[in-house]
């Protein structure tokens, strides 16, 4: 009997999105991994077993372990995002099942947004398909660290290495135009459970990793905590009681990096600086305190600062602009055309902004920019150039996923209507906000 201390701790977490076309077995695949990983509870696999035989099924449908909603388990389909927590003896995961409808496209985004890996299903029997080059986008798009080809249905196949060759190579080669990180293609069939969990016997042609040994011991990323210190403030604690009759703290969640007392801030935008004297946590004082931590920061100066501003090292802090340009996911309904008046919502604070120029849309068949599109349709990926009302502290999201990203949000109904990306988020390309001329927009 292995003794609790051989056993490694799961202390680190991960992160990670599905995502694919429709009826490439998403679903099937998270239910697999979650069955064959002893994570499922008793009680849930016997619901799912008894849904199965009253749809006439003989064997569990696994699907069903993430497809909640009952339009979902009606249609076969996946609508919603599902979350899910898991954990092996290795490792914790938080895992997003996104949809592959396209009219769904914008879950994908919402699962991705935060995910250090993205498992993308291929169908063995299509291959690549436009919706699959859609996701492979975004993924590159949002910056995910780490990229999975899951090449299911081999049995459909004859689980020959030829079709998953050919699909792996066709895949990399556009990854590697969006520049994508390496990509790591495995061969499996989620209906059978091969090479989720257990390495599969039809398939000794692979010699590679499984679903589940790939996800615990891929590398989790600890840029945020090296990263410049970000802190965007979300409330001011002034408690005016006779215990703390002076207290002042400002208090958020930190975005990137550290903060320690008797470190130089400053406070965005106004740029003011300070030191910090206290930092609060969890109703103790420390001396530092890091990514994600939720803290009260103690300042030096009676600064004037509120929710929406941003404290960061004053050696390292972002610039300070009304002009953004940023590659963009579009997801509303409603088209995005130059002209349009938007909220824009960073971090903790929404300004009003017009939107000033749309210089491209991306093909995804070639990915080649097509210039002034004129507008932007549901799902469209392309380059916009936005004027705010007021100035914001951003990031390029090449250097900080928290505080280089933002939304469109409609005005009139409060609707989201675009993700974005501050500056050219796809790697190779240039980053930055270019400020553009004022054009007679009147602020």
């Amino acid at each position: 009997m292995t003794s609790t201390t051989d056993r490694p701790a799961a202390t680190t977490l991960l992160r990670f999105a599905t995502a694919g076309s429709v009826d490439d077995g998403k679903s099937t695949l998270v239910g697999r991994l979650l069955h064959d990983s002893k994570s499922v509870l008793a009680d849930q696999l016997e619901a799912v077993e008894h849904a199965s035989r009253s749809r006439g099924q003989d064997a569990p449908d696994l699907a069903l372990l993430t497809d909640g909603l009952r339009a979902e388990r009606e249609q076969g389909i996946t609508i919603d995002v599902a979350h899910r927590y898991f954990a092996t003896a290795r490792r914790r995961f938080i895992l997003a099942d996104t949809p592959g409808h396209v009219q769904y496209t914008r879950n994908m985004v919402t699962g991705a947004s935060t995910a250090e890996l993205t498992v993308i299903l291929v169908d063995a029997r299509n291959g690549v398909v436009e919706q699959t080059r859609r996701h492979a986008a975004i993924a590159a798009l949002l910056r995910v660290p780490h990229v999975v080809l899951a090449v299911n249905k081999m049995d459909l196949v004859g689980h020959r290495q030829d079709a998953f060759t050919a699909i792996a190579d066709a895949f990399t080669a556009y990854a590697t135009k969006l520049g994508l990180p390496q990509v790591t293609a495995i061969p499996v069939s989620a209906l059978n459970g091969d090479n989720v969990v257990e390495p599969s016997a039809h398939m000794d042609w692979y010699a590679g990793p499984t679903v589940l040994q790939h996800l615990e011991s891929v590398p989790v990323s600890d840029t945020p905590a090296q990263s410049p210190a970000r802190l965007p403030v979300q409330y001011v604690i002034r408690p005016q009681t006779p215990e703390h009759p002076d207290y002042r703290g400002y208090a958020g969640q930190i975005a990137a990096g550290s903060f320690r007392v008797g470190q130089e801030v400053t406070v965005l935008p106004s740029g003011r600086t300070t030191t910090i004297t206290g930092i609060d946590l969890l109703g103790e004082s420390v001396d530092a305190a890091v990514t994600p931590q939720s803290v009260a920061l103690r300042l030096a100066d009676q600064l004037d600062v509120s929710r929406g501003d941003l404290i960061a090292p004053a050696a390292a802090a972002p610039a300070v602009t009304q002009d953004i340009e940023a590659t963009v996911c579009h997801v509303a309904d409603r088209p995005l055309a130059p002209g349009d008046r938007v909220l824009v919502k960073h971090a903790t604070r929404t300004v009003k902004a017009l939107v000033k120029d749309i210089p491209s849309r991306l093909a995804l068949d070639d990915l080649s920019a097509h210039p002034a599109p004129g507008s932007l349709a549901a799902n469209d990926i392309g380059q916009v150039v936005i004027r705010t009302a007021e100035a914001l502290p951003i990031d390029p999201y090449a250097d900080s996923r928290r505080t280089g990203s933002f939304l469109l949000i409609d005005p009139a109904d409060g609707t989201t209507l675009t993700a974005a990306m501050a500056g050219h988020a796809f790697a190779g390309q240039a980053t930055g906000a270019p400020a553009r001329d004022d054009d007679g927009w009147d602020f």
